[in-house]
């Protein structure tokens, strides 16, 4: 069964066969939501298969997009929506960097899969995004360490649209179970941490700009 954020029922995507793991997604999504912290399930192409309300919450604000929805798909919100700088701060050096570094592994495991070559083909059609990816994530991920690379145990900042939150980061935790890693899934939480007495101010830099495109 697959559901959008907030336990509602999504489009029909690929489903694990089996009554026995449809049933325990089932009760996964009831135990997500039980959690006060935005979390996600996603599959091996950032689709979300399961999210919580809290992760509904904290994307409330963003403006539709044909294609990179954060209810829809994790990874293609990040590159490609352009309001996500309004909620994850730092975007292109925190976010779109690890992401893209995450999606470079995911085109070595699973070159042939459709939808990871139809992400490879939009990164190909920005031009600033695709030279980060061909040549400046190399040299960032030298120049940072495999370690900034990961997600668990990372703190990224984020703009929560609730003022109790206000600008303030977040640790990702990934809490992905034997079953749900067995099922090709991965779930991550934001751990959310009290809003700081000075706020840290928003970008609204949409495109890779840490990266510079290589001279011809």
């Amino acid at each position: 069964m697959a559901y959008q954020a907030g336990g509602q029922p999504s489009e029909l995507r690929p489903v694990p066969e089996g009554l026995e793991a449809q049933a325990y997604l089932q009760d996964y999504a009831t135990l997500l939501e039980a959690v006060p912290f935005p979390s996600v399930v996603l599959d091996h192409r950032w689709d979300v298969v399961l999210a919580n309300a809290a992760f509904a919450s904290l994307f409330r604000a963003v403006g539709p997009h044909p294609t990179a929805m954060p209810g829809d798909n994790f990874l293609r919100f990040v590159l490609f929506h352009p309001d996500a700088s309004s909620v994850l701060g730092e975007h292109e050096s925190r976010w779109c960097l690890p992401m893209l570094a995450h999606f470079a592994a995911a085109v070595e495991r699973h070159g042939h899969d459709h939808g990871i070559q139809a992400i490879r083909r939009d990164i190909a059609q920005d031009p600033i995004m695709d030279a980060a990816y061909r040549h400046g994530l190399p040299h960032w991920i030298r120049a940072v360490g495999e370690r900034a690379v990961e997600h668990d145990g990372s703190v990224r900042p984020l703009v929560h649209p609730d003022p109790r939150w206000g600008a303030t980061d977040c640790r990702v935790v990934d809490e992905t179970p034997r079953t749900l890693r067995d099922l090709g899934y991965t779930r991550l939480t934001l751990v959310l941490r009290p809003a700081p007495t000075r706020r840290r101010p928003r970008r609204a830099t949409t495109h890779l700009s840490v990266v510079p495109t290589p001279q011809a």
